[in-house]
């Protein structure tokens, strides 16, 4: 039975038409899941009942040409896209989306149209409609379909969290390079800062205001938070995971409390919605008055990535963290 439903959705939607309208709207999160699997160049499922409400974020896999869309921690949609082609890589990292324009047009490129554009960095990346044939054809933007970056233009909002992960060109889940944006908020390049020395540090000042992301690297043994994609915090780390993989966890509402759930990304479809367990959380230590300074600046929303990718720490630079604790749920 299994195959045959495959078969059908994948009939279906090689069946849906031109590129405008290669996509599937409905409102189960099963068929949410068996929809992606399937997806061909071009298409996308969209499914924005399924979790009416919450913080929004956008998972790009550049390794598999996909992009998942996220609300209050629920998977409510998914698309092939095209990212950047030889010369003109899409950059891995976490970005916040720092303007909307429904009309835009290239400063760069002809006038070109980039409707839906929704910019991740002042350098000109950002996620819009575009053409979709299959392989990584931008000049460093995500391409999305017509009609999904129309519904995806409606739900955002400044300042939501975008992940980018992956190789277009090795198709692995993660690379070496560090996850920080290359340039600051103003289009600065951006100076990363590693620790000297000291355990953590801490400059709330620095973005006062913003959703919160923290980065935990495990290949780096460091922590990282941003607010409003600009670094406040850094922090040694423990942390005992021998997976390769990445993990994304954000902070939900539930039954009016907050609780720590896992987001489905590729690879780790059944992790999508679970609760953090202990024993997750006691694979991670870090200095308490750090912990105690991230934990008083936590809201719903926000996102923790666990990945392998650096983080900008010199990769001998190790300091034991002596006073440490373990994150609570």
């Amino acid at each position: 039975m299994k195959s045959v439903s495959v078969s059908l959705i994948m009939f279906a939607l090689a069946m849906a038409g031109p590129v405008h309208a290669q996509g599937s709207k409905i409102s189960a999160a099963t068929e949410l899941a068996r929809q992606i699997d399937a997806l061909k160049p071009g298409q996308w499922v969209w499914a924005p009942a399924i979790a009416p409400g919450g913080p929004v974020m956008i998972y790009v896999d550049l390794s598999k040409q996909i992009a998942l869309v996220y609300r209050n921690g629920i998977r409510i949609g998914a698309t092939t896209i095209s990212s950047g082609k030889d010369g003109h890589e899409t950059p891995t990292g976490v970005f916040t989306i720092l303007q909307k324009d429904a009309n835009h047009r290239s400063s760069v490129y002809n006038n070109a149209p980039m409707p839906f554009q929704q910019r991740l960095t002042w350098d000109g990346v950002a996620l819009h409609a575009g053409g979709l044939p299959g392989y990584p054809e931008s000049h460093g933007c995500v391409h999305l379909p017509y009609e999904f970056a129309r519904s995806l233009f409606a739900i955002t909002n400044l300042g939501i969290t975008v992940i980018v992960q992956g190789s277009a060109a090795d198709h692995v889940h993660t690379s070496e390079n560090s996850l920080l944006a290359p340039f600051d908020a103003k289009g600065q390049p951006a100076t990363v800062k590693p620790l000297a020395g000291e355990a953590y540090r801490w400059e709330p000042e620095a973005a006062p205001q913003g959703p919160l992301t923290i980065i935990v690297s495990k290949l780096d043994q460091r922590i990282v938070v941003l607010r409003n994609g600009i670094e406040i915090g850094r922090s040694v780390t423990q942390i005992k995971d021998d997976d390769p993989g990445s993990h994304v966890i954000t902070l939900v509402i539930r039954d009016g409390k907050p609780h720590w759930v896992y987001v489905g990304l590729p690879g780790h479809g059944d992790d999508d919605g679970h609760e953090v367990d202990e024993a997750i959380l006691n694979r991670v230590r870090m200095p308490k008055p750090f912990y105690n300074l991230v934990r008083g600046v936590l809201k719903p929303g926000a996102t923790i990535l666990v990945t392998n990718s650096r983080v900008g720490a010199k990769p001998l630079d190790r300091l034991t963290v002596m006073d440490a604790v373990v994150p609570q749920p």
